[in-house]
Formats: C-alpha cells, sequence, structure tokens
C-alpha cells in the first residue's frame, strides 16, 4: 500500500520540474496574452474568434463516420499531466457577462498512430494560436508535426487538429491552448455562485465536473479513464482565497492588465480522472483540525455561517468517518488535506472532488439552535458517502460511466457503517432499509428498469451518462453489496475491497476486478463456503434487471423464484442470458429461531427444514439481508399477521417494515390479494417504533395518490384516524403535551410522523396545535416556538390550514433565512397552499433565479406536484415550458428525471394515460435528455396504475370502511 503512494508522488515530483518550467512560462504567457486579446477585443491578432483556416462547423451524421463524429475519445493518446492557469472575473465585462480566462498545457504520448489530435472542448472561445487552436510541440528530442487545420465540433464537443504527419508511437508531445468562458450561472464546468451577505450581493467562482463538464473549463481528455497530474495555478482578486484538489503551495501578488491579483500555486494532484477537479474563488472562511498530527481537515462556507458555528458538526464527524475508512479500507487516506465547502449554489447534493468536496449548504451546514435532527442525520450521512469516494471512486476509479454503480452503489451502501461508527447510538445501519433497499425495490419491479451495470456502447452521450446517476446505480448497487457482505461476512469483504483498491490504487476498473479480488478473500478464508464463485453469483444480480420474488409453501418445504413486476401483465423487452433466475441466498428463522442460511440455486427445490405445522412460522430474508422479496403460503401469512397482532415485539424492526413492504407490493403485482397487504396495518395502532411505521405509510400514500380524488379517501382517512391516534396520544405523552422531543434518535422521527397524520386526518386537537404553533411565530416573526424537528410538518400545514396571509408569511420568511436547511422546509411548505393562484404563482416563480435558485426549480415544482390541488396545475406548467425547462435543466442535471417521476405519481386515469403519450409526441423534437428513461416508467407506472384502480378500487373502499367503524 505505502509502495504505491510513494511511487505516485514521486513521478508526481518528476513531472513537476517540468511542470515548473511550464507553469512559469504559463504565468508570463498569462499577462502577454491577456493584454494583447484586451487590445483586439477578446480576439486573436486577426479580428477572428476562430481558426483562420477553420471549415464551416460540421454536422454529425446519424452514423458516425469520422472519429470525431464519435463521442468516445479515439484512445490514441493518453495524458500524462496538465499545467492549468485559470483567473475568473467576479465582476461583470462591459457586456454584463462575468468570464474567467485561461491557459492549459497537457503533456500526453502517443499510443496509437494517428494524425488526428481529438480533445473534449466545450462551450470555450479558443483564441488563435499562429492560425490555430492551439500550439503543439514534441517533448524533449521530439518533433511535432505541424496543425494542418483546427475546428471545433458541437455536438461531440470536441476540438480536432489536423496535422501534417502523424504522431509517432511511444513519443510524448505538448498541446497548449489559450482560452475564454463564461463564468455563468449553470450550475455546470467552471461557474458563479452568488449569494447576500448583511446586504451586499457577493460572487464565488466555483465548479462541477461531474460527468462531462471538466471540457467546459479547459481543453482535456474528459473521459475517466483518461487518468492525469495536474498542476493548477488560479489567479484571483487579493481580498479571495483560492481553493484547489491539492494544497496551496505558493502565493505571489502580481499586476496584470493594472489589476492587482494573487496568483495561488497549488501541489501537483494525484493521478486522476478530470471529472474530480475543483476549483473554488471565495471569501469564504473556514474552521479547522488536524488528523493523527499531518491530515488538514477543513470546512469552509459563507463568513457569517462558519461565526455561526454552523460548520461545527461536519468538522467533529469528518476525522472519526476517515479514520474509520482508514482501518475498514486498510489504506491510508492518500491526500495531504480534506477541504469540504458549502456553496450557496449547487446542482448535486455534494461532489467527492478529491481532496475539495463541494455540498450544498443544506448537505454541510447545521445550526445548533434552528437545524433538525433530520438536518443532522442528512450531513452526517452525505459526508459519509463522500469522504468513502475518497478510495472507491478517486483513488480506484470507474473504467467507463456504464459502470457508474460500481461508484455510488458502493459509496451508498458504506456510508451507513461511517455514519454508525461515528454517531453509534443512531442505529444507522437500520436506516438503509428505508432509504435505499425498499426505495430501489419500487424501481426496479418495473419491466422499463436496467441491469446494474450496462454495455459501454449503451452509454455514450452526455445525456445517457447523466441518466445512470439514477436510484439503480445508487439504491440497487448499495443493496446488492450489502448483500454480499453479508453472505461473504464482512471482514471477508472488507479483506477483499482492501485488497481491490490497494492492486488498482491510481488505475480505473471494471467491476469483474472487485469480484476477483472478492473471490481471492474467500479462498484465503477458512470456514467461509458459497455455492458459486462470487463472479457466478454476483453476475445474475449486476447483468440483468430487476430481483426475485421468493415463494415458499410452508406445508411442503417448496420453494420457487420468480422475476418480480410490479405489472405482471408488462413486457419485459430485455432477454437475460440467466433467464431471470438468481443465487439466493437466504437467511431466515422459524419461531422468533434464526436458522442455518439456505441457497436457492434454481427456480423450484425444496427445503424440508421449512415445513411448518400447527401455529408455527416461517420467515424468510430476516433483516431483508438479500435484495428479494418474500410470499408464503397463505397459512403462514395468518400465522405472522396473528404473530403481529399478538406480540409483534417477537419479530424485528426491520422485519415488521418488511413483512408490510412485501405484502403492498406483491398485492400490486396481484400475488397476493389487497385486502392480504391492507391487514399487515391492523397491529398499528400497538406500534411505537419508526421503521414500520415509515414503512407502513409509504405504501399508503400509494393509496392516497390513487384514491385522494375518489370517494374512497373519505374510508381510507378514517381508518388512519383509527390507527395513528395511539400513536399520537403516545407522543403527546411522553412529550409533557409537546413541551419537548423524545429522546430517542428514530423516536423523534415517528413523532413527526405522528403529527404529520394525525393533522391530515383531522385526530382531535391537531389542527389546533399547528395553527397555534404557526400563528405565534406570525406574531413574533424573530422568536420560533417551533421545534426543528417539527417545523418541515408544521410549517406545511399552517400554510395549507391558512390563506394568503399565511403564504406571504413563510415567503417572507423564506427570503430572509440565512440557513439554508430553513430556507429548504419553507420552500416546501410554500407548496402545500391549497389556494390555486397562489401555486400558479409560484410555478413561475421556479423559473426566476431571483425568487428560486436554480438548483432549486426541479424539486419546488415536484413539491407543488404532490399537492393534490397542485398536480394539475404543475402538469399543466411542465407542458406549457417543457422547451424552456428542458433548455435549462434537461441535460445536466442529475435530478432532472424526477421532475417527471414527481408529476405523474398520481396519474391512474385513461385521459392521463393519454396526456401523457401525446406530451412524449409533442416533444420528440424538443427531446427529454436525462429523463428520457423516467418518461417511459411514467407510462408504464401510469398502464398499471389505472388497471390496478379498476380491479381493487371496490374492494379497498369496501375494507376501509369495515375496518374504520
Amino acid at each position: 500500500m505505502g509502495k504505491v503512494y510513494y511511487v505516485s508522488k514521486n513521478v508526481g515530483l518528476g513531472l513537476l520540474v517540468l511542470a515548473a518550467i511550464a507553469l512559469a512560462t504559463i504565468l508570463a504567457l498569462s499577462i502577454a496574452y491577456d493584454k494583447e486579446r484586451a487590445k483586439n477585443g477578446g480576439k486573436s491578432e486577426d479580428g477572428a474568434t476562430d481558426s483562420t483556416n477553420m471549415p464551416t462547423p460540421l454536422t454529425t451524421p446519424s452514423t458516425p463516420k469520422e472519429p470525431w463524429d464519435h463521442y468516445r475519445l479515439p484512445g490514441s493518446l493518453r495524458p500524462a499531466f496538465y499545467n492549468i492557469t485559470l483567473w475568473p472575473r467576479l465582476t461583470p465585462n462591459t457586456d454584463g457577462l462575468y468570464i474567467f480566462t485561461g491557459h492549459s498545457t497537457v503533456v500526453f504520448e502517443c499510443v496509437k498512430e494517428t494524425d488526428l489530435i481529438i480533445i473534449h472542448s466545450n462551450k470555450l472561445n479558443l483564441t488563435s494560436l499562429s492560425g490555430h487552436h492551439a500550439k503543439l510541440s514534441g517533448l524533449g528530442e521530439v518533433t511535432a508535426p505541424a496543425i494542418q487545420k483546427s475546428w471545433l465540433v458541437v455536438k461531440t464537443e470536441y476540438l480536432v487538429l489536423q496535422l501534417s504527419s502523424r504522431l509517432a508511437v511511444g513519443a510524448s508531445y505538448v498541446l497548449h491552448t489559450e482560452f475564454q468562458g463564461e463564468l455563468a450561472d449553470d450550475l455546470e464546468g467552471f461557474y458563479r455562485s452568488e449569494y447576500t451577505e448583511d446586504g451586499v450581493t457577493k460572487v464565488v467562482a466555483t465548479s462541477q465536473m461531474q460527468a462531462t463538464y471538466a471540457r467546459k473549463t479547459f481543453p482535456c481528455f474528459d473521459e475517466p479513464a483518461m487518468k492525469a497530474i495536474f498542476n493548477v495555478i488560479i489567479i484571483h482578486d487579493r481580498d479571495k482565497v483560492a481553493l484547489s484538489n491539492g494544497r496551496e503551495i505558493a502565493t505571489a501578488d502580481h499586476v496584470i492588465e493594472d489589476v492587482p491579483v494573487r496568483v495561488t500555486t497549488f501541489e501537483p494532484s494525484e493521478k486522476m480522472s478530470s471529472y474530480l477537479l475543483a476549483f473554488i474563488v471565495s471569501d469564504f472562511d473556514n474552521i479547522q483540525s488536524t488528523l493523527n498530527n499531518k491530515l488538514l481537515i477543513r470546512i469552509w462556507a459563507r463568513r457569517k455561517a462558519i461565526e455561526e458555528r454552523q460548520g461545527d458538526y461536519a468538522l467533529n464527524v469528518t476525522g472519526p468517518i476517515l479514520e474509520f475508512y482508514e482501518r475498514y479500507y486498510n489504506a491510508t487516506y492518500p491526500l495531504y488535506k480534506s477541504d469540504q465547502i458549502a456553496l450557496p449554489d449547487f446542482n448535486a447534493g455534494a461532489m467527492e472532488n478529491w481532496g475539495l468536496v463541494t455540498y450544498r449548504e443544506t448537505a454541510l451546514l447545521y445550526d445548533p439552535i434552528q437545524s433538525s435532527t433530520g438536518n443532522k442525520e442528512r450531513i452526517l450521512t452525505v459526508i459519509s458517502h463522500e469522504l468513502a469516494h475518497m478510495w472507491f471512486g478517486n483513488l480506484v476509479t470507474l473504467q467507463w460511466w456504464n459502470d457508474l454503480w460500481l461508484n455510488e452503489g458502493f459509496a451508498s451502501y458504506v456510508e451507513y457503517l461511517g455514519a454508525d461508527y461515528a454517531e453509534p447510538t443512531w442505529n444507522m445501519k437500520d436506516v438503509i432499509i428505508l432509504s435505499d433497499v425498499h426505495k430501489v425495490f419500487a424501481v426496479d419491479a418495473l419491466a422499463s428498469s436496467h441491469p446494474l451495470s450496462r454495455q459501454e456502447e449503451e452509454v455514450n452521450t452526455p445525456s445517457q451518462i447523466s441518466e445512470m446517476f439514477s436510484t439503480i446505480s445508487y439504491s440497487k448497487g448499495a443493496a446488492v453489496l450489502r448483500m454480499l457482505s453479508e453472505f461473504l461476512t464482512e471482514p471477508v469483504f472488507a479483506k477483499g475491497l482492501s485488497s481491490y483498491l490497494n492492486t488498482n490504487a491510481l488505475g480505473n476498473t471494471v467491476y469483474t476486478e472487485l469480484w476477483d479480488h472478492l473471490q481471492q478473500a474467500v479462498e484465503n478464508t477458512p470456514g467461509i463456503h458459497i455455492p458459486h464463485t462470487v463472479h457466478e453469483i454476483m453476475n445474475r444480480w449486476t447483468l440483468q434487471m430487476g430481483f426475485p420474488v421468493v415463494t415458499i409453501d410452508t406445508r411442503t418445504g417448496g420453494i420457487t423464484q420468480k422475476h418480480f413486476l410490479v405489472d405482471p401483465e408488462s413486457i419485459v423487452e430485455r432477454t437475460s442470458q440467466f433467464n431471470y433466475e438468481w443465487f439466493v441466498p437466504i437467511k431466515w428463522m422459524k419461531n422468533g429461531v434464526e436458522q442455518q442460511q439456505y441457497w436457492l440455486l434454481k427456480e423450484t427445490d425444496t427445503h424440508i427444514l421449512m415445513r411448518a405445522s400447527g401455529d408455527d412460522w416461517v420467515l424468510a430474508n430476516t433483516n431483508v439481508s438479500g435484495y428479494f422479496r418474500v410470499n408464503y403460503d397463505l397459512d403462514n401469512w395468518d400465522h405472522l399477521l396473528s404473530q403481529l397482532n399478538t406480540n409483534h415485539q417477537a419479530l424485528s424492526i426491520i422485519n415488521r417494515a418488511q413483512i408490510i413492504d412485501d405484502a403492498f407490493n406483491l398485492a400490486r403485482a396481484k400475488i397476493i390479494n389487497t385486502t392480504l397487504a391492507l391487514r399487515t396495518t391492523k397491529y398499528l395502532s400497538k406500534e411505537r417504533e419508526y421503521i414500520p411505521w415509515e414503512s407502513a405509510l409509504r405504501n399508503l400514500d400509494y393509496y392516497i395518490l390513487m384514491f385522494d380524488r375518489t370517494e374512497v379517501y373519505g374510508a381510507l382517512q378514517s381508518y388512519l384516524k383509527k390507527q395513528i391516534q395511539p400513536l399520537f396520544e403516545h407522543f403527546k405523552t411522553i412529550t409533557d403535551n409537546w413541551t419537548r422531543v423524545p429522546t430517542g434518535h428514530t423516536d423523534q422521527y415517528n413523532q413527526i410522523n405522528a403529527i404529520g397524520i394525525a393533522c391530515n386526518v383531522d385526530v382531535e386537537g391537531c389542527r389546533e396545535l399547528i395553527k397555534s404553533w404557526y400563528r405565534r411565530w406570525m406574531e413574533n416573526p424573530n422568536h420560533n416556538p417551533i421545534h426543528p424537528n417539527l417545523k418541515s410538518t408544521v410549517y406545511c400545514r399552517g400554510v395549507a390550514f391558512g390563506g394568503v396571509e399565511e403564504w406571504d408569511f413563510a415567503w417572507r420568511m423564506f427570503k430572509n433565512s440565512t440557513l439554508a436547511s430553513e430556507a429548504s422546509r419553507l420552500r416546501g411548505a410554500l407548496a402545500c397552499t391549497k389556494t390555486p393562484w397562489l401555486l400558479n404563482r409560484y410555478l413561475e416563480y421556479t423559473l426566476d433565479p431571483t425568487k428560486i435558485r436554480k438548483q432549486d426549480a426541479i424539486s419546488t415544482i415536484q413539491y407543488i406536484s404532490r399537492n393534490v390541488v397542485g398536480m394539475p396545475l404543475a402538469w399543466n406548467f411542465v407542458r406549457a415550458r417543457w422547451s424552456q425547462i428542458f433548455q435549462q435543466f434537461g441535460t445536466g442535471s442529475f435530478s432532472f428525471p424526477n421532475l417527471v417521476n414527481g408529476i405523474t405519481k398520481r396519474f391512474s386515469t385513461e385521459f392521463e394515460l393519454q396526456e401523457l403519450k401525446k406530451f412524449k409526441e409533442d416533444n420528440i423534437h424538443v427531446g427529454f435528455g436525462s429523463a428520457t428513461l423516467a418518461l417511459e416508467q411514467a407510462i408504464e407506472k401510469t398502464t398499471a396504475n389505472i388497471k390496478w384502480v379498476t380491479e381493487n378500487k371496490d374492494h379497498v373502499l369496501k375494507w376501509f370502511t369495515e375496518e374504520s367503524t
């Protein structure tokens, strides 16, 4: 392990000699070129913005013919290191634009003979150098061929250089480019973030390179396998601080173009992918600590946020989490510093840039007075997720985006381990069941789902790459890796990971290499036996979509597996080389006693020990250790329900939640009767734990979405009122009539559920409680009487129960809020009003960045569509503005698919299905970008909803009516 890092340092230092010379040259050129450009209005000497012999921009044909028509680099060249100088301007120019200028030198090796240089460049104005977009020279004794012509290909985002002769295989060359880009507010590449502090508007230059935005910042080989060392210089205002991946190693003040500036130079990065680069210029402040007397840990944020100690919690947990991962991976953190920074404008939740992790403010900043337990947990898990990437993803990186799940699924699993270490009393390892396993079951049960690992040729364009950042990659990846760890045992799993990381450090891999190392760990560990190799077992979970439902007949011991589809009549278009069969590890118990794990290796089998008689019962998939659903014969279902009703605590909290979730989804798939699923909720009047309640409420939420516009809703509300009232009274008692919050972590969440549902179904005293809290706050805005845990619930219901006055007050508080998590709560609450014109006005606000930040537009529209009154308004708004919405968010935003998913959740009529299909037809010319799959899934889910409602409405109405009396 140690040698890996020392070798990389030596390589970096060896190249640093060249880099230092190049950096000095670039800095000198920076002054000369910028002066020259200033004289010529930003153009080259001849006044042209492009190369003098640049051909007409190419229109790429549907079948790529030329190398530059392909979205993938040809692989002829391999970068070794870059020298990058960037100068972001934090004030607008005479045209009102914020810009950045820069120079980049990349040293690359020719690995395949070619007379073309193809390098990514997007939305950069490349200044002409000797009549071309770039200057090429040889390294050492190598002579470079002349550049005959150069041009930009807009569609595939390339700069192409046609050379007079071929490059020599094995030789190294130096490509220099000079460029200017817009420091726009589009949240992509090198971009601008603005915020107001003490009445002053301030500008931050920051970055987001994943997945394909480094090319918007400087010309580069922008693919994850094209790893290189990056030497960075940032020119900036003297009253600002510059940050990048590496440590600052030098600062010097200069005057460039008569502007006093500071030049900050950073140490060479480790060998890494371009998507992990980060550059930030701001006037932020930081707090810091040192881990083991060598690793510098800093939390950066707006000065006021640091003054108010909003970064303290993040600083306190970062060190322990890093220590945990070092032990877990058996690999030292490979950098000298760990910066984490909270940004006012940031599209993703967070980004794992190596050494400089960027976050939304809500994901890093915790106010000890105003923030909720939920805010604290989110900060913990997001930090844990991003720090997990420092090794898994950054140190060892995917070969191509088709295997994104390897990065994100892994980090989504181990984030709970790191969080559990930092907060051992929170039972964080249980939360994965709700947050990931149950969540992804819903998506992976669709016929339009897809395997974890796609073929490389299926993922090419930036939109296709963005589409990979999905629930499947994150949550299914987490679920199957957790299952793998469970059946291998965690020590064996961790041993294989350590071997994988240390062997492949600073390189790129495909997922099968992880299987190799895990298999080796199995073979080197006595007492570990699995029925097939790790490859053979796991390929069935990664190379075919979906998951099985395992059916156990306790009368005979018969066990079967079948591909689970929520709509059994849907057609699975994808074939599977495994015929939709899995090797299924089944942990199980009989009458509460754990049994030896059983492997289901074929479609049908018999396990005599699973026979049960009399009142005996069998429960499979204990603690949901496997990624599958379970069905039983009716007798066993009855025995499990009887156990829940007589002594539910005989079953674990997770398995109580599992029984509910499995039953509801089996019923939706017509495998069991709907009323059987509903019967799993009858015991809830005795349940006090959060996870089973949350499971039930999420499943009943489907019934609310399907029926809250029909006569079924009244009976459903009456039933829910009967079930929730004991929980409401329980929390009223243990909190001394709502004067405090429970001490237990998950109890605090369940109190929120109790109040929220009780108010929705009109439990006596609940609405009055909400109204009184909200009114007291309105009367004294400077003193908020509402506990942070309850704010989201109270704000939403306060706005819903009120009118214009309540909405306007929430809007005012939203605009004045200086804490991001508080602003986020109020933004969600504003969507709760039942007044249509207010909701329509709010929809208009979403496309006005002076009212709603761009990063929040999509989720705000989703919030409005969640409201039964707002759903048709949001749908009409999106249809009418699709071109505008798509242009702003459709090509790169990872959250864009959520817009389609959110708005169509309630769709359950033939009319709505036809509207959805027409929307698709009418906008084919516009496109759907990263929401393409989401639209197909929306059509599939709407079709299934129509059938389900038609078949179940009468039965559901009858059952709720009878059970609510």
